[in-house]
């Protein structure tokens, strides 16, 4: 592009990202060689959980990748991992650095939730996730004791010491290590005696200050629960706050999710952590507590927008809680309730269906496609997973496993049926990541090819008159990107709602390094 001023031929803009597949762009990665445990199982590495930041400044996106090996486990299994790699790569390949977090960190969708953002406002994005002895940095430097092997014969970690780690994003050096908040402290506190439950971390990002980017980082959501806010300023991590249900409350434990939110819910231009079934306010102090506990899926966003404020759909898993619900985000008022029927272990909310306004709710075991007020107004799709802006209008399409379908209330309509790739997380066959990286507000999608040597990055074809700013500078929809790969992956919201009938959205304030 070339701009003409006063009849004057100006300078050329940079070239464009072009898209050598048509539909795609495939990023080079560089996949780890695999091992053998000590227990004498052979493992290879795939392609995981991805985020996004700008680690060198140059005003591009680079990849952040985590790699996971074969004989990854859930926190209920027993067995020794491969270690986890994160790497870092620009869009053409090139790879910035590797991250190998050791043996003391164990692989699995539960202990490695990372958090790529600009922290400290420089305008190069940093790196943070837990690391332990043995962590090896992006310039091969060791952290805390390089020889330290503290795996029990179940392959567990359940001794040792713990750190957080605020990682330079362009060179991939540790800055900053900490001991981690809250240490474990006596395994069976958190909820058994031999591992399960002490080691369900979340991340996030939030604005607590409404000025300023802080880390959240937490242990626990079964029974207790703790959530740590850090600030990364002048090249050191500090605490801000800590929130503990053992002293808030007994009714704060066992209310998290495996993922949570993060969303200015009150209005008063700070965001908040809602945490599951609870929100827990910018000092640290608890907001509100609907009591009911534990689930898999949550969605926050302006979900009604006939009402004022953001709202919350929740599924749960106590066989006596409601199956499903949806609530104010701002007091926790619970707004409708589906009957409880065991564990519900999927949900989605979103407008997919220009058939009744505002956000249609669906889930695994809860009856039919429900509308804000809970009324079942029609067959639910037969994905319970993720969602994409694809095509042209604003209502939003369902992302599931390596496809995009349009739903209907005749069906579904298959729009995209990618190629060469595979999905992630078992059956919860999540996309590596999926953002509106490249601007027009509909959202790429990426997937890892299926040889694991490359990331392949889907964009949309079709056009659209609508003008929306770009998603990522709405502050809770980039929040959510850099929450995304946290446990059980969910999908973005903005701050405001897009969809049928929607309203201009609001210009968002851009501020530059």
């Amino acid at each position: 592009m070339r701009p003409v001023v006063g009849g004057a031929e100006q300078a050329a803009s940079e070239t464009s990202l072009r898209f050598t597949g048509g539909a795609y762009l495939d990023v080079p990665i560089q996949r780890p060689s695999g091992g053998t445990s000590p227990d004498g199982v052979a493992y290879t590495y795939s392609a995981n959980d991805a985020s996004v930041g700008d680690l060198d400044g140059d005003g591009q996106y680079e990849f952040v990748l985590k790699w996971d090996p074969s004989n990854s486990k859930d926190n209920s299994q027993s067995g020794y991992t491969g270690n986890v790699y994160v790497d870092a790569y620009r869009l053409n390949g090139t790879r910035l650095w590797r991250i190998d977090l050791g043996r003391n960190i164990r692989a699995g969708a539960h202990y490695t939730q990372f958090q790529v953002y600009d922290y400290d406002g420089d305008g190069r994005a940093e790196v943070a996730m837990k690391t332990a002895d043995g962590t090896v940095d992006g310039t091969g430097r060791v952290i805390g004791n390089a020889s330290a092997d503290n795996r029990n014969s179940s392959g567990y970690v359940l001794a040792g010491s713990e750190y957080l780690t605020m990682f330079n994003g362009q060179t991939g050096a540790a800055m900053s290590t900490v001991n981690y908040d809250p240490p474990r402290g006596t395994v069976s506190s958190w909820g058994d005696s031999y591992g399960n439950r002490v080691d369900r971390f979340l991340a996030a990002t939030a604005y607590l200050d409404g000025t300023r980017p802080s880390l959240i980082m937490s242990r626990g959501y079964y029974t207790r629960t703790v959530i740590a806010a850090w600030d990364f300023r002048n090249g050191s991590l500090t605490k801000r706050w800590t929130f503990d249900s053992n002293s808030a409350g007994s009714q704060y434990t066992g209310q998290g999710n495996h993922n949570l939110s993060v969303a200015d819910v009150d209005g008063d231009g700070k965001d908040e952590i809602v945490f599951g079934a609870m929100a827990i306010n910018d000092n640290g102090s608890p907001l509100w507590n609907t009591g009911n506990g534990h689930g898999d899926a949550l969605h926050v966003g302006d979900l009604d927008p006939s009402r004022s404020g953001l709202e919350v759909f929740k599924v749960d898993e106590d066989s006596s809680k409601p199956s499903s619900w949806m609530a104010d985000a701002r007091t926790g008022q619970v707004l409708w309730t589906t009957p409880a029927n065991g564990d519900n272990g999927r949900g989605v909310s979103a407008d997919i269906w220009s058939g009744s306004p505002g956000a249609e709710s669906w889930s695994s075991r809860a009856d039919g496609l429900r509308n804000t007020r809970g009324a079942n107004v029609g067959a639910k799709p037969s994905s319970v997973n993720f969602l994409a802006w694809w095509d042209g209008d604003p209502v939003r399409e369902l992302l599931d496993q390596t496809q995009v379908d349009k739903y209907g209330s005749g069906g579904t309509t298959r729009l995209l049926t990618a190629s060469g790739v595979h999905s992630n997380n078992g059956t919860k066959a999540t996309p590596s990541l999926s953002a509106d990286l490249f601007g027009d507000w509909r959202e790429e999608i990426v997937w890892p090819r299926s040889d694991d040597q490359a990331l392949r990055v889907y964009a949309t074809t079709t056009t659209t008159d609508r003008r929306i700013f770009t998603l990522m500078h709405d502050v809770q929809y980039r929040e959510a990107i850099a929450w995304q790969n946290t446990a059980y992956n969910q999908p973005p919201h903005p701050s405001f709602f897009i969809g049928d009938g929607m309203s201009t959205p609001p210009q968002p304030t851009v501020y530059t390094p």
